[in-house]
């Protein structure tokens, strides 16, 4: 069984970035395409907030000197060119992911093995655009990566065992732990659990149970986390979390796990969290960016 060496990231955001820096600091070739020319710029100020919440700036560097390693392709038939793996990271709307994947599936080598990031979506949605079907499947990353490394990995409803071996083996090459998914079900395992924090803590917030930071802070306190439901959903994009939430929704039909619509009105104001400074929380504030900022406020009652 051929070993996984050439990987292509189709976009470059900030889950897709991450990947490809990832892959490429453990010894893979790796190649990446975005529409948007300054996207991966964009991806690398994001986590420079993040590690810089967290007081880490030893991993920021390893990052930016990566970054450097990988090719960015003018087009997405120069990007998949020679791959062994592709993995689609755009973003969670189902007709563009399945208009990407047909493109891979027709530029890509026929060997090369195609998977989607998605955060809900299974790829039994979307393999009807692509016809190596035995080559497909998701493999789901979460984020922060490179301090979370735990990979999704689910398969089609036509996935050969050598494709999910041959994932679990990559997977495992560059640092992460495979989590199998026994069949198809929107949301893996990890994410399943996610929503569920996600649903009901923007339920408490709508309405008016509590204030976002009191949220965050029992949850901190509760699990010993560093980060709360509200500063982690203004991590990954304010945008995508309603996205995903609409995908549950959009599924299930149940009221319940339709997002407030309060949420689409920040949506609406440009307020999509750590990507325009602002969402649940002011992310250009130079207190809020401090390291150890949010330990120090989950203590904050306990200290009054």
């Amino acid at each position: 069984m051929a070993e996984i060496e050439r990987v292509c990231v189709i976009g470059a955001g900030f889950m897709g970035q991450q990947i490809a820096t990832v892959a490429v600091m453990c010894g893979n070739i790796v190649t990446a395409f975005d529409p948007g020319p300054d996207a991966p710029a964009k991806a690398m100020e994001e986590l420079k907030k993040i590690f810089a919440l967290q007081g880490n700036q030893e991993q920021e560097k390893n990052l930016i000197e990566m970054k450097e390693k990988i090719k960015y392709c003018e087009n997405l038939a120069n990007a998949v060119a020679d791959t062994d793996l592709i993995i689609e990271a755009v973003p969670e709307k189902m007709d563009l992911k399945k208009e990407i994947l047909a493109q891979i599936d027709k530029e890509a080598p026929s060997s090369a093995i195609i998977a989607s990031n998605s955060s809900s979506i299974p790829v039994v949605k979307l393999e009807d655009a692509i016809k190596r079907k035995d080559k497909v499947l998701n493999i789901h990353f979460d984020a922060p990566l490179i301090q979370r490394p735990m990979v999704d990995i689910m398969p089609g409803t036509a996935t050969s065992n050598e494709t999910i071996e041959k994932a679990i083996a990559w997977a495992e090459s560059i640092g992460c732990v495979p989590v199998v998914v026994k069949k198809p079900i929107m949301g893996y395992l990890g994410n399943r659990l996610w929503r569920v924090v996600k649903r009901e803590s923007l339920m408490l917030w709508d309405e008016g149970y509590g204030d976002v930071t009191e949220i965050d802070r029992a949850w901190m306190l509760q699990f010993g986390v560093d980060l709360g439901p509200f500063a982690m959903m203004d991590a990954v994009g304010l945008d995508v979390v309603y996205d995903i939430e609409m995908a549950y929704y959009n599924e299930s039909g149940d009221p319940k796990d339709k997002p407030p619509d309060a949420l689409k009105e920040m949506i609406d104001k440009g307020e999509l969290g750590l990507k325009t400074n602002k969402g649940f929380y002011n992310w250009s504030d130079p207190e809020f960016l401090k390291p150890d900022f949010l330990k120090k406020q989950k203590r904050k009652r306990r200290e009054q």
